[in-house]
Order: C-alpha cells, then sequence, then structure tokens
C-alpha cells in the first residue's frame, strides 16, 4: 500500500484482520453424555441419567461467583452420531427433552458429534488439530514421527524405542516414561487422535470431545468467523437425516448463549479416561492470541477471573 506521500509503506494481513466476537454466557453445564446402547435401553435409562445429573447441574450454578444477579447459564447435550447412527433426530431429541424435563432440567442446545469433525464446509477437527503446537522431547532422534504424522499426542517423554541402535553402541537401556511438570510422580498420557490415512481419517471420540470443549469456550474461529453458530429450531422441524441436522441446534428461544467463560459436564465415571485425555489435547493446543485476549479481556470487564490457562476453566462432576 501507499502512503499519502508516495512513501510505500506495508502492514501485515494478520495484523488487520478481523476475529468477530461471540455472545458468552458465564457457564454452559453439559447435563451428560451417552452412548448408543444409553439409548437403547429407553426411557428409564434416560430418565436415570437426568435424575443423577440433576443436583449437580443446580451446585454448578450455585458455585458461581459473578457479579450479576441472574447469571447467565445454558445447558447442553452432544449426540453421538460420528461412531453409531441410531434412530432419527426428531425421536432421539424428543426422547432427551423428555427425560431432562421430568428431572427439571431443560436442554437449551443439542450438538451432533459429527459436528465437531465437519461443520458445513469447515473441516473443524483438522482446524483445531492444526493448531497443535508438537514440540519434540528432549532427545528426540526422529525415530518416532511427530504428532501431525502419527496421530498420538502425549503429555510428557515417552519412552526410549527399543529398536536396536548404532553398530557397536552399548545397548539401550531401558527408561520409564516421564510426564511433563510431574508432581513427585508421573501418570503419562498417550493420545490416539485419529486413526487411518488422511482422506479416511476417523477421529478419536476424546479428540472430538475436546474439539467441543474449545466451542463451548468460544474459543474457534476459522478465518476471524465463529464456526457452527447455533441454529434455532423446534423439535418437531428437525429434519428426518442426521446429516441434515445443523452441528449445533438452540431449542430453547432466548436461551443464555451456548458458548461461555466456563463449562462444566457432569457424566458418568466411566468417562474420566476420556476427559483425562482431552485435557491433555486442550493443555497442547495454540488459541488464537487475539481470540484469547478478547476472552480476558470481556471477562475483567464483567469483574470475573478467568483463568489464563484454557483446560482451567472447564469443570466435571462424575457421577
Amino acid at each position: 500500500m501507499t502512503s499519502a506521500d508516495d512513501t510505500p509503506t506495508f502492514t501485515e494481513e494478520s495484523a488487520a484482520r478481523v476475529v468477530r466476537s461471540v455472545p458468552l454466557s458465564h457457564l454452559s453445564i453439559e447435563l451428560g453424555h451417552l452412548y448408543m446402547d444409553d439409548f437403547l435401553e429407553g426411557e428409564t435409562r434416560l430418565r436415570q441419567q437426568f435424575r443423577r445429573v440433576a443436583p449437580w447441574a443446580r451446585a454448578a450454578v450455585d458455585a458461581l461467583d459473578v457479579r450479576s444477579r441472574k447469571p447467565r447459564v445454558s445447558t447442553c447435550f452432544l449426540i453421538d452420531d460420528y461412531f453409531t447412527r441410531f434412530s432419527t433426530p426428531p425421536e432421539v431429541v424428543t426422547a432427551l427433552v423428555t427425560a431432562a424435563a421430568s428431572a427439571g432440567l431443560t436442554i437449551d442446545y443439542v450438538a451432533r458429534e459429527s459436528g465437531c469433525a465437519r461443520a458445513g464446509d469447515v473441516d473443524l477437527a483438522t482446524l483445531v488439530q492444526q493448531h497443535i503446537v508438537d514440540e519434540p522431547a528432549e532427545g528426540t532422534n526422529g525415530g518416532r514421527p511427530a504428532t501431525t504424522v502419527s496421530g498420538w499426542l502425549t503429555n510428557g517423554v515417552r519412552s526410549p524405542s527399543a529398536a536396536p541402535g548404532p553398530a557397536m553402541a552399548p545397548p539401550r537401556q531401558w527408561q520409564p516414561p516421564r510426564e511433563n511438570a510431574v508432581r513427585n510422580h508421573s501418570i503419562f498420557v498417550d493420545v490416539e487422535l485419529w486413526s487411518g490415512g488422511r482422506d479416511e481419517r476417523l477421529w478419536s471420540c476424546p479428540f472430538l470431545a475436546a474439539v467441543w470443549q474449545l466451542q463451548r469456550l468460544g474459543l474457534v474461529r476459522y478465518r476471524g468467523e465463529p464456526v457452527a453458530d447455533p441454529v434455532p429450531l423446534a423439535v418437531a422441524d428437525l429434519p428426518a437425516d442426521w446429516d441434515a441436522m445443523p452441528a449445533v441446534v438452540q431449542l430453547t428461544p432466548g436461551a443464555a448463549p451456548m458458548r461461555a467463560y466456563r463449562t462444566f459436564t457432569a457424566m458418568d465415571g466411566r468417562f474420566l479416561p476420556i476427559e483425562h485425555a482431552v485435557r491433555t489435547i486442550i493443555s497442547q493446543v495454540s488459541i488464537d492470541p487475539v481470540v484469547a485476549e478478547q476472552t480476558l479481556r470481556r471477562a475483567r470487564s464483567e469483574g470475573l477471573e478467568l483463568p489464563s490457562e484454557v483446560v482451567e476453566r472447564i469443570g466435571y462432576a462424575f457421577v
């Protein structure tokens, strides 16, 4: 570009780009997660799920420390249509809404797990995967491919390869894996992000759950725009085919925003290993600095103390 005095000046495109902010609640509560087998058990199983979750959802709201007399809180439920397809959206969502209501709960938003892999024209899972910071551990010799190639992500240093060393070199001794930022003893995690080739990639449950958490925290952007904004639809208006259903549907008119400063999820203890993996993944995702600062600034304007580490904004109750 040229200035008024015809002196050439240059600015980076990223410096001038616009990053759109999103409406944020104080808290997003996820009312559990279920597999297809749970749905097949019928209405009794669903009612049991929400009865167990209800006290924890109320406790999460009571624990909020905000200036507003009426905190902004929204609820959501993620439906697994990625690994298994069953029934139809109207039937599944109707069953969920009815069972939740029996426990005094309202589901404001429902989301498709497939929408965490691809939302419209955006390859959402790949977008997040490209923001994973892949730093080789000390002593890495290239014997193990990088995360972007292997699809495996760790929270520390793996055990050395058992492959033979160079000729005439002393035999390699086994060493245990070591967690980064360890406290006394390591809890080492090695997470599979996907399986299959690039053209037939099957994303893992922990990785899609990590994408979902980042979506709920309002931290995902594609070319400065949020991805998969909720689409208002009544249950009766949901399409009969999963692929035709929006990635996120707003069921409750006038509900507080789906995205929030913090998230809380109440779920069965069987999901604990998955959520440990989710936290491992999120701790290594590089958030757009403009989005990160935007969120922190807005929180400060509301008098909220928001952790700078994204993973510390995520809470759970395992029931």
